[in-house]
């Protein structure tokens, strides 16, 4: 099961206290369902728990005739596409009306007079996640969006969110397939969202991952940082190699003095120690920028060869 599904799952669970709760989640779920009109009320999902919970609300609220159908390609059944179907039009005319709608309704619209409560915001958007949302794994990427078939209604939405006072989000609104999504980008946005709607576990989930993320670049940042220098050590040590091979090759070891030629012998023979390590191997032992003189000494006099 995906991570979107889950979530729905989580949000299909929480029942409403009141009548006025679950007329507001009802109304979410029908406002941007497949059909919502006078003559018909259509409700496709391939959400199992969506599907029970559509049932639910409205059979508990309006009681109406209900057909269902299933595709029975999918071999899964928690994952065939339901659709749910109220196949009297003068139920569908009655609920349609019963949240403020009419046939004579250009354009279908957000009715605010069912949302005079505030406290009652949630379990609207609750509604309109169960029907229309979608949220990617937090483990690849962060994406929260609700696919809306009318610009009117995703307008609608996307101002009903930013106006709620208790977060502060930014949903943006674009074109895809001739229909219109309203979307959420980062983890902080898409956490207080859900958080909101009541997906309690899985802002616990995009928190979990995000640390696992921050951990595993922070981890990635000193591995490559320690790989440059490793990389940094092992160009040095090569060049100051090349030059004391070149003096030695042209000239012979005898041609550098006694403290340059310690050096050069045990840097020959020891590539992988530090600039400290050559020093404290010395006999006598010396600082690290006393070795770095010694290297420069013999660098002017490759050079010069």
């Amino acid at each position: 099961m995906s991570f979107s599904a889950d979530v729905k799952r989580e949000l299909a669970s929480l029942q409403g206290e009141t009548r006025e709760q679950m007329l507001c989640e009802c109304y979410g779920m029908l406002l941007f369902s497949t059909r919502f009109n006078s003559r018909e009320i259509i409700f496709k999902t391939e959400n199992f728990y969506c599907a029970e919970r559509f049932e639910y609300l409205i059979s508990a609220l309006f009681n109406p005739i209900i057909e269902k159908q299933r595709d029975k390609n999918s071999k899964r059944i928690k994952q065939r596409l339901c659709k749910l179907s109220l196949i009297i039009p003068d139920e569908c005319k009655k609920i349609f009306e019963e949240f403020g709608h009419t046939s004579k309704d250009v354009k279908l619209r957000i009715n605010r007079a069912n949302l005079e409560d505030e406290s009652l915001y949630s379990w609207f958007l609750k509604g309109v996640f169960l029907s229309c949302g979608s949220v990617t794994d937090p483990k690849k990427s962060y994406h929260l969006e609700l696919s809306v078939s009318h610009k009117t209604l995703a307008e609608n939405i996307m101002h009903f969110i930013k106006e709620i006072d208790v977060f502060d989000v930014k949903p943006r609104i674009a074109e895809r397939k001739g229909g219109y999504i309203v979307y959420l980008k980062g983890n902080c946005d898409i956490c207080d969202f859900l958080a909101y709607i009541g997906a309690g576990n899985a802002v616990m989930t995009i928190i979990e991952a995000t640390a696992y993320k921050e951990m595993m670049n922070r981890l990635n940042r000193k591995q490559n940082s320690e790989l440059a220098n490793i990389k940094k050590k092992a160009d040095a040590s090569a060049k100051q190699i090349l030059a004391m091979k070149k003096i030695i090759d042209e000239k012979g070891i005898d041609y550098l003095n006694d403290d340059l030629k310690a050096l050069a012998i045990l840097r020959i023979d020891n590539p992988d120690m530090s600039l400290k390590e050559l020093g404290e191997n010395l006999d006598p032992k010396i600082s690290r920028s006393g070795v770095n003189h010694r290297i420069e000494r013999i660098f002017k006099i490759a050079n010069s060869l």
